[in-house]
């Protein structure tokens, strides 16, 4: 069984903003399977359970897809419980998030490493007392000029953007199911490879 939590903050004043980004993979995974998040109480999340890769005699890798309900800084509470409910090994663990260092679009896997000044990560590494999980780095770009960062990942993308956006969280889903069916590495390869 894997865990996977796209990061974000509650609420509707942030649900289209820039640090919403793994909120809204996780939204297309519930469209995917025809499904809804609910909540869980027991861990402060919104989660739905389904299975991945189902094929004729195969049951299909079990999947926890959730948001937490607590803000940014404060997600690994939620994250730690929900793995704790579920029996989860931080191993098992995929994180969806935004990146200011990837330009917008560009999606990138890989285990482990530092948080790059992301709290939702540092939160989550903290809770865990570990980094060996794995992340999904969403890339929306550097704010321009001389913009605070913390204001420009609370804006919603621009207009020039938009049209792409949903082209692109299809691609982080389907780079997220690669590697439930197939593994870190090999989905590594064909998303860095091909974006």
């Amino acid at each position: 069984m894997h865990v996977v939590v796209g990061l974000g903050n509650p609420g509707a004043q942030y649900a289209n903003t820039k640090h919403n980004i793994g909120h809204m993979v996780i939204d297309e995974f519930a469209s995917r399977v025809g499904s809804t998040l609910s909540a869980h109480r027991s861990s402060k999340t919104h989660a739905m359970s389904t299975r991945i890769g189902v094929a004729p005699g195969q049951p299909g890798e079990q999947v926890i897809f959730a948001t937490s309900d607590s803000y940014m800084n404060t997600s690994g509470g939620p994250v730690k419980a929900l793995m704790a409910y579920f029996d989860v090994p931080t191993e098992q663990l995929i994180v969806i998030h935004d990146d200011l260092d990837l330009p917008f679009g560009t999606l990138r896997l890989k285990r482990g490493g530092g948080e790059g000044g992301h709290n939702g990560l540092k939160s989550i590494s903290q809770s865990l007392g570990s980094k060996d999980y794995i992340r999904l780095r969403f890339g929306i770009g550097r704010p321009p000029g001389r913009q605070d960062p913390a204001d420009y990942v609370l804006k919603p993308f621009p207009a020039s953007d938009r049209s792409e956006l949903q082209l692109l969280i299809g691609q982080a889903a389907d780079a997220v199911e690669d590697v439930l069916l197939h593994g870190l590495q090999a989905a590594q390869l064909k998303l860095h490879t091909s974006n």
